[in-house]
């Protein structure tokens, strides 16, 4: 386990009978960091969290959560890591400040400290009006906070949230976003989801998960190329106002270009760029633009993007099947 990785999995895997759950998975995620866990029904995402929650030993391998084993060692990861299911366990016939109290005393807290992280994290979470509430009356988006709340109460450098937003609403997904991007930094955060748009706006990394096994890692960025490189009709498509043959130019200039197209022209035309399509030449790109004093109103690889890949390495029949 290297020093700025706060989740390291080496070869974990779990059989229930001949049925392999979880066949043989490597990954770290490295301190601060917010990394999206993706995969379809089945893949071994939930039972990935369990082991490395200490709900469920592995068959083999094993994994080490804020330096601390989970076979060995498995109070002190309970210790420093917060965990979200995707079902919070809440009573609903207690108030909210009871409810994290009572958590607290679960913890060994003290109740010094019980009192102070209930008022940061109520702050944080946005349920201070709702503290003397009963959780049962919360509405759905509330009581998701309160799951929040209650994985933050004890200041665990790990936290592991399973689908925390499902069955919110849209403004209610916006919060709850809100609050998970505003951990990035103080937190090592896994974040299990199906929400791909959330993914991409809130995590640093993504690992997909299927079949048991990791398919693929890398940042958002990195596996749109990689669906752009899989996508032989991928390309850049940049809006430009500007005028036309200049900017078709200026772009067929840049290293990594192999041809441009307009796809509308006009005072603000639309160009398709094909070449090496990675960050790099984005990022040329809109410096050419810039430069010259035209404006950029779009830049976006088209017929690449996170859903596109998770569907084609995730098809048994597709890509990753081959």
């Amino acid at each position: 386990m290297t020093q700025s990785a706060d989740i390291v999995a080496n070869n974990l895997s779990k059989s229930y009978g001949k049925f392999v759950a979880v066949n043989g998975i490597d990954f770290e995620i490295r301190k601060g960091t917010i990394v999206g866990f993706l995969g379809p029904n089945g893949a071994g995402k939930t039972t990935t969290i369990r082991m490395l929650t200490c709900y469920m030993p592995p068959t083999r391998g094993t994994a080490k959560v804020a330096g601390f084993d989970i076979f060995t060692e498995s109070l002190q990861v309970r210790r420093n890591i917060g965990y979200l299911p995707e079902s919070a366990p809440l009573y609903p016939e207690m108030r909210v400040s009871e409810y994290l109290a009572y958590r607290g005393r679960l913890r060994s807290m003290s109740r010094q400290a019980i009192r102070q992280r209930i008022g940061a994290v109520a702050d944080m979470c946005a349920i201070s009006d709702r503290l003397r509430w009963q959780i049962g009356k919360l509405s759905k988006g509330y009581r998701q906070r309160l799951g929040i709340a209650d994985a933050l109460l004890h200041n665990p450098p790990v936290l592991v949230l399973d689908e925390p937003t499902v069955g919110l609403d849209p403004a209610q997904i916006r919060e709850t976003r809100r609050l998970i991007a505003n951990l990035a930094g103080q937190h090592t955060v896994l974040l299990s989801t199906h929400i791909l748009s959330e993914v991409e706006l809130v995590c640093q990394r993504v690992i997909i998960i299927g079949r048991g096994r990791i398919l693929a890692q890398g940042t958002p960025d990195e596996l749109k190329e990689q669906c752009a490189q899989r996508n032989k009709a991928a390309g850049i498509l940049v809006e430009v106002r500007g005028p036309t043959q200049q900017v078709r130019s200026a772009l067929g200039a840049l290293t990594g270009v192999d041809q441009v197209q307009v796809v509308i022209d006009g005072p603000v035309a639309t160009f398709r760029v094909d070449g090496k399509l990675d960050a790099v030449l984005r990022e040329q790109i809109a410096g050419t633009i810039h430069q010259r004093g035209w404006a950029l109103r779009e830049l976006r690889t088209s017929g690449a993007s996170l859903e596109e890949f998770f569907v084609q390495i995730t098809d048994p029949g597709g890509v990753a099947a081959a």
